[in-house]
């Protein structure tokens, strides 16, 4: 490829692109802000790329394409990875045959997340190597280093990416496609790939023995680079915040980290002994600072109150000089709302006015806790509502518990949700459960993705479509009851204070298409129809 031939990318796009051009076979994620676009741009370009139910399910079939010669990755944001690390940590005990590239995207700053864990933790704990990209040409560029590393030593690479990198858009100049990836292939390896304890022990000690190749290969790895500057100061950082240090301080000397984990300990150290001054600049947890103190080597983090949201240019100058003052509180934004005319409305409406005790779960309607509805009391993780709703109505008194009603939406309830309903059927407490699924037919938050209860797949596309009210009465759940949610619609209060009264197990299906892709939705069905009828 030439300098003629370079794209303006955001760093999802890049890393889209890099699949396709290494010849990834298989995509398997589940959407979340900010990896989204990455499985949607993959499949644009001709990739074979699918959603999940949750990202567990994703990682394992990205899993099984490794397993079976494919180059593979699993996309999610960073909560994801807490669903997903299950497989994770097992994988890196089996390895892989082909390149497995588990892409993590975190949120510094909480843009559209419920906490803003620092997922670099999670190579360490697993023992998986990690890559971070700084912008969307490296973005590109790393992706092929982590196929590299992961087909080297046959282990999923961990590939580390934050909002910034993610929706950034930077210049990208791209190489030429593969010609020789990996063709699929299965070779049976029972002690390899089946982890009963007696397979599990050698692979634990084979893991360590191949991270111990990895550090001494990461040493001289022309991935991490020193770029000169002033011996009075050196900086050592990684992914994105190079970008603002080296704005905030173009003079300084850099070691500029792109694997992450295993750390370069001797670089980092003969780097840390040819300056005067050290200071270890990056975003979140203070993970490399607190890594290369471990080891002995003398470098400064960054105080306390810069561990919280993302660092700019700014922030970076006063860290390099040590300005603990208070930060400029920033001017409050227009807060987030229900859209007008979004049929959650008239739930929320009906839950505050019958002075409910609201479980609440991850998804748009998460809104529903500001004013004017104030109708959600609990939120922790993607389906909750169910297993705390539950709690509630096991230990409060009856005229409390009675009160209580779970509230989830439909792509939610296809991630998370089902396990929860599962509970309610096993153990149903005293006075029975209210379970309300918001079904809008659609994954609203991320951009209107497309899970198993809306009969279409990634491409939006006719696919098998499973619904609720079945699912729940294969369950045992006797009662079970659509409703409408359309504004002015009295059947909602009335099914939602009978169901409360009634002391029984029941799920109420409040139906009806996000406004803001109504019109889309009837246009798909109209053209599978269509397509229907031309096949037939």
């Amino acid at each position: 490829m030439t300098e003629s031939n370079r794209l303006l990318l955001s760093g999802d796009e890049a890393v889209a692109l890099a699949a396709f051009h290494a010849g990834v076979a298989l995509g398997a994620g589940y959407p979340g802000t900010p990896s989204t676009e990455i499985l949607e741009h993959f499949a644009e370009l001709g990739g074979h790329a699918q959603w999940s139910p949750n990202e567990k399910v994703a990682l394992e079939v990205a899993i099984g394409g490794a397993f079976a010669g494919a180059r593979s990755i699993a996309t999610m944001k960073h909560v994801g990875l807490n669903v997903a690390a299950d497989p994770l940590f097992t994988v890196a005990y089996t390895g892989v045959t082909s390149a497995l590239v588990v892409i993590s995207a975190d949120d510094p700053g909480l843009a559209s997340s419920q906490n803003e864990q620092d997922n670099r933790r999670y190579a360490v704990a697993a023992g998986v190597p990690m890559v971070e990209p700084a912008d969307s040409q490296e973005a590109y560029d790393l992706f092929f280093a982590a196929v590299e590393l992961s087909e080297r030593w046959q282990v999923p690479v961990l590939y580390r990416m934050t909002t910034r990198v993610c929706h950034a858009k930077t210049l990208v100049t791209p190489r030429e496609p593969v010609k020789d990836a990996p063709k699929a292939n299965y070779v049976k390896d029972v002690p390899g790939r089946v982890m009963i304890p007696a397979y599990a022990r050698p692979a634990h000690s084979k893991l360590r023995k191949k991270l111990a190749e990895i550090a001494a290969w990461n040493e001289t790895c022309a991935l991490n680079h020193f770029i000169p500057g002033d011996r009075k100061l050196g900086i050592i950082t990684s992914g994105i915040s190079c970008v603002h240090a080296r704005e905030a301080a173009p003079e300084a000397g850099f070691l500029k980290l792109s694997v992450t984990y295993p750390l370069p300990v001797e670089k980092i150290r003969q780097f840390v002994q040819g300056v005067d001054r050290c200071v270890v600049i990056e975003e979140g947890d203070p993970y490399l600072a607190e890594s290369i103190r471990a080891e002995g080597i003398k470098v400064e983090a960054k105080p306390e109150m810069f561990r919280f949201g993302e660092l700019n240019v700014n922030r970076v100058r006063r860290i390099l000089a040590n300005d603990t003052s208070p930060e400029p509180q920033a001017k409050p934004g227009k807060p987030p709302q229900l859209c007008e005319g979004c049929s959650h409305r008239v739930v929320f409406d009906t839950l505050r006015d019958l002075g409910c005790i609201v479980t609440g779960d991850i998804g748009c309607y998460t809104l529903g806790v500001l004013a004017p509805f104030s109708a959600i009391d609990t939120c922790v993780c993607m389906g909750a509502s169910l297993g705390v709703g539950l709690g509630m109505r096991h230990t409060l008194p009856p005229e409390q518990a009675r009160r209580v009603v779970s509230v989830i939406g439909d792509s939610t309830f296809m991630h998370s949700g089902i396990t929860g309903l599962l509970e309610m059927v096993y153990n149903p407490p005293p006075t029975g459960h209210v379970l309300i699924i918001l079904d809008n037919s659609t994954t609203a938050m991320t951009g209107h993705q497309e899970h198993p209860g809306t009969g279409r797949n990634l491409l939006h596309e006719p696919a098998h479509k499973v619904k609720f009210e079945d699912l729940a009465k294969a369950m045992g759940l006797k009662r079970v009851v659509v409703v409408d949610p359309r504004p002015g619609n009295p059947e909602v209060k009335k099914v939602i204070t009978e169901s409360l009264a009634s002391d029984e197990l029941t799920l109420i299906v409040a139906r009806r298409p996000c406004i803001l892709i109504a019109p889309q939705i009837r246009e798909w069905e109209r053209c599978s129809v269509a397509c229907d009828k031309a096949e037939a």
